[in-house]
């Protein structure tokens, strides 16, 4: 769940209709790239708006040093207060644009889910040999698996999944035919597909340019062919949960 987005209190309700099913599974997506804070946090936004700086400028203030850790712990405070605060049990912590990931970041973040017992990660190291990619998703694939890598030195280790499966499954297009051959092909071990699945409406469109590659992802998702796979039974479905 976003903390600080307009469909917080939707989701909530959400979560609250199918408290009693335990197969489900709630993370906070930590957000610092997008929309208002939930504290007064001067180095992650914009003096002239109170907003986050965007994801650009994140990227370049954590790389040149000019993010406070003390900001980063405050703001991963508030927001997994938010989530507690509505009676939301939280099985582990990702990060909106992956910007856990970062330099400077990750180390108060990890510091701050471990002190509130959030005890399981997102690991968005994803293999390059995964998938067919263009250029520019390559690029992004292996600026934020190299981010990782340099990031998660000296900071406390959390459980995470063997392997993930993020970006090789975004844009909509062929996305049922893709999955079912990932399905087939995963290795041994825990893994994270990462997927956008959701309905296209104005609220969605005013804030966020992934709309119509949701619901295509929903429907893949949810087609026969999907449920058909998964029921063969070598493939079982786990939340984060089970990581710990």
């Amino acid at each position: 769940m976003l903390a600080n987005m307009p469909g917080f209190g939707d989701a909530v309700r959400a979560a609250r209709r199918i408290a009693g099913d335990r197969s489900l599974g709630v993370g906070l997506h930590l957000n610092l790239v997008q929309g208002p804070p939930l504290s007064y946090v001067p180095s992650l936004t914009d003096a002239r708006t109170g907003r986050f700086h965007s994801l650009a400028s994140l990227v370049v203030r954590a790389l040149t040093g000019r993010v406070d850790p003390d900001d980063v712990r405050a703001e991963c405070v508030a927001q997994i207060g938010a989530l507690r605060s509505a009676g939301i049990a939280i099985t582990h912590l990702d990060s909106h644009m992956h910007v856990h990931a970062l330099p400077h970041v990750w180390r108060p973040v990890a510091e701050i889910a471990r002190e509130t017992g959030i005890r399981a990660v997102r690991w968005p190291a994803e293999s390059l040999r995964v998938g067919p990619l263009s250029p520019a998703r390559l690029c992004v694939k292996t600026v934020v698996a190299s981010s990782w890598w340099i990031a998660r030195r000296r900071a406390p280790v959390m459980a995470s999944p063997d392997h993930f499966i993020g970006m090789t499954l975004q844009g909509g297009k062929h996305l049922e035919p893709r999955l079912l051959k990932l399905l087939d092909a995963l290795r041994p071990g825990v893994t994270e597909l990462m997927l956008h699945p959701g309905y296209v409406d104005a609220d969605l469109e005013a804030i966020d340019s992934y709309t119509w590659q949701r619901e295509r992802e929903l429907a893949a998702l949810m087609s026969p062919a999907v449920k058909q796979r998964l029921r063969r039974g070598d493939i079982e479905l786990v939340h984060f949960g089970a990581l710990c």
